[in-house]
């Protein structure tokens, strides 16, 4: 199994599973053949569209996409107002999608996935992450089921565990994860379409949002 819906799941499927298996347990099991290509061309558009909230977005695998929507918000209202919009809108596409809001994209992907809806300001990272399954950290399924068999389930439970003992026994990439998640470790984004060669750029004391003035102000940077 590549991938399932929400009713799959419900029934305990995931993904790997040998489809004998799956049809073993579930013999009604409706199944369609995976098309990876057409999926990447598919999340590739919706990239493509997602510009109309900035000009950074970046692929994430093959499941979701990392939008930098620093000094953007302010366009749409807010970051919830934006996060509503971009939501709202896929759905009347007939698309289900999770949002998060976070400073690292870390956060934003295990929220995103586990809380959607969730706007977690800078420095509030651990306690957000801390209910959430290990999975939310991207951990290889492997690791998060060697993880499960001493006890260890949830984000919270490797905050408060001794870090060196963790590291020497399931390696230093959970520990960067974990660091990633809370901001401890940088991690950047690489969005899809390239950055311009050449940039103009004005710093303004205060937002701007009226229309005319964002003209005005593009025909200035256009003139530099």
């Amino acid at each position: 199994l590549a991938a399932l819906d929400e009713h799959a799941e419900r029934l305990g499927l995931r993904t790997g599973l040998g489809l004998a298996e799956a049809r073993a347990r579930h013999p009604d099991l409706d199944v369609r053949p995976a098309e990876p290509d057409a999926d990447q061309r598919f999340l590739e558009a919706i990239a493509d569209w997602c510009d109309r909230y900035t000009p950074l977005v970046a692929l994430d695998g093959d499941s979701g996409l990392f939008l930098d929507i620093t000094g953007c918000a302010h366009l749409f209202g807010g970051e919830k107002a934006l996060m509503d919009d971009l939501l709202a809108r896929l759905f009347h596409q007939g698309l289900s999608a999770g949002a998060a809001i976070a400073a690292t994209p870390g956060a934003a992907f295990a929220l995103s996935r586990y809380s959607s809806g969730m706007i977690v300001e800078t420095g509030a990272e651990a306690g957000a992450l801390r209910p959430l399954p290990l999975a939310a950290l991207r951990l290889e399924p492997g690791l998060a089921a060697s993880l499960a068999r001493v006890g260890l389930q949830r984000v919270g439970d490797i905050m408060d565990a001794p870090r060196a003992p963790l590291a020497r026994r399931f390696g230093a990439h959970l520990i960067r994860r974990l660091d990633q998640a809370l901001g401890r470790e940088e991690e950047a984004i690489s969005p899809r379409l390239p950055l311009p060669l050449m940039m103009a750029e004005r710093r303004l004391a205060e937002p701007v949002v009226l229309t005319e003035d964002i003209e005005r102000l593009a025909e200035l940077l256009a003139a530099n």
